[in-house]
This record gives structure tokens, C-alpha cells and sequence, in this order.
């Protein structure tokens, strides 16, 4: 049973990460139909640096998912911590309401964004984008920050501000503390749900801006270049050096 079940793991690993690490071994193929014998050849990351397009857009998808984990994961903080240290009329409704935006298509989500911000004057534009991608990504901030706070009542806050603690001694040197793993990830999660995110992009990039999934599925339609894995392999190798970073140096609440 334990030959199986390792067979199994590995299975499911070659299923997720096999297809990745191909396309990554092609960026560095010199064929442009992916011809084989394998010719190694750093061309299409040259094609890339030339590539006004393609790096643009990859630059408005890292500051949009920079900007759009630091507001929703400030606004989903505080929203999280409201919900769990006050009592008031509607506070259920409220908890309910915040898994709609999770389980709804982002099909309706789209649409509904850019029909209201038309409606509103808010228009399309990167703008609209971050918007829309704040507005995404807050469920799950406050999802994720509220497990944490779940964990934790306010026995400690309570006990700083009978030493004479001020609140907001107390908020920052007890509660941010203690929140801080479901604080980072939550914005780790903001971050990749904003920098992932295509449809809502799609529906509200203005004419001539758009962002990496974006330009990436235009290119696709217009005809597939290495350029393309060259890109993806570089936006793998960096998330995945952070999230290795962050987890040998952070504590996520237990030992490194």
C-alpha cells in the first residue's frame, strides 16, 4: 500500500507539473514548432526583450496585483476584524453575502462590473481593472483573515488594554501579530487572484491596454510564439522562488 500510494502522489504530480516543465524546456528550443531534436538557444527570451507589447502588459499585471493585494488585503483585514469583534444587526447576512463573488461565474461577474461601470462613469480602463480586481479579491481576504481571527478570541487585546494599553497599541502590537500569517496569506492570495485573473481583465481593458493573460490570449488567437513560454517561464520561476522564500523563512504558526 505504501508503493502504491507513493505511485499515486507521483502520479498526480507528473499529471499537474509535467506539462509545465515542457513548456518551460521549450522556451529554450530553438525550433519555433517545437521540433525535435532539442536545439538549446536563448532566442525567444531575446525576441521577448524586444517585445514591447508582451512586456507591458506583464508590467500592468505585477503593479495592478502589487496594488490590488495591499487595498483588499488592508480593507479585508479590517472588514474581517469588525466582523469578528462586534456584535450588530445584519452580521450574518453580511458573512453569507461574502461567498456569492466566490461561487458566482466570473463570466457574470464581468459582465455585471462592466455594465455598472458604465453606468456609474467609471468606464473601462486599468482603473476599472484594479476595481474590479479589489472588488474580487476581497471575499477571500476577509475569508482567510477571519479563519485566522477564529482561532484566536480577543482574550489577549482585552488583557493588553487592562495593562494600560491603548487601542491601537493593543491592534498593533497584539492583533497584527497574531494575524500575521493569515494576513500574508491573504495578500499572497489577492496577489495571484489579481495577477491570474482574465476575464474581468478582458471585459474591462480599455482599446490599446491590457494586461498579461490578456495579451497572452490575443497572441494565442493571433498565432502561438515561444515568446510566450518565454514569459511564462520566467513569471514561474519567480513565484515560485517567493513562495519558497517565504515559507523556509515564515512561520506560518507552527515551526519553519
Amino acid at each position: 500500500m505504501r508503493y502504491l500510494g507513493l505511485t499515486y502522489l507521483g502520479a498526480i504530480l507528473a499529471f499537474l507539473y509535467l506539462p509545465v516543465a515542457i513548456m518551460m524546456i521549450m522556451a529554450f528550443n530553438a525550433s519555433p514548432l517545437y521540433e525535435l531534436p532539442f536545439r538549446f538557444d536563448l532566442v525567444w527570451f531575446r525576441a521577448l526583450a524586444q517585445n514591447d507589447r508582451l512586456l507591458t502588459a506583464g508590467w500592468n499585471s505585477v503593479w495592478i496585483a502589487l496594488l490590488s493585494s495591499v487595498i483588499a488585503t488592508a480593507l479585508g483585514t479590517l472588514a474581517a476584524l469588525g466582523l469578528a469583534r462586534n456584535e450588530f444587526t445584519g452580521k450574518r447576512f453580511l458573512q453569507l453575502m461574502l461567498f456569492p463573488p466566490i461561487t458566482i461565474p466570473w463570466l457574470i461577474i464581468g459582465t455585471a462590473m462592466l455594465i455598472f461601470f458604465f453606468w456609474t462613469g467609471v468606464g473601462r480602463g486599468l482603473h476599472a481593472i484594479l476595481l474590479g480586481h479589489v472588488a474580487l479579491s476581497l471575499p477571500y481576504v476577509i475569508v482567510v483573515v477571519g479563519a485566522r481571527l477564529a482561532a484566536h478570541g480577543p482574550e489577549l487585546e482585552e488583557a493588553a488594554a487592562s495593562l494600560g494599553a491603548a487601542p491601537a497599541q493593543a491592534f498593533f502590537r497584539v492583533t497584527v501579530p497574531l494575524l500575521a500569517p493569515g494576513i500574508v496569506a491573504a495578500a499572497m492570495f489577492a496577489f495571484a487572484v489579481s495577477f491570474d485573473q482574465f476575464i474581468i481583465s478582458y471585459f474591462l481593458a480599455a482599446p490599446g491596454t491590457s494586461t498579461l493573460p490578456v495579451e497572452i490570449f490575443t497572441a494565442i488567437r493571433k498565432g502561438f510564439t515561444p515568446e510566450i513560454n518565454a514569459i511564462s517561464s520566467i513569471v514561474i520561476i519567480v513565484s515560485m522562488s517567493i513562495v519558497l522564500v517565504v515559507s523556509r523563512f515564515y512561520k506560518f504558526g507552527g515551526d519553519r
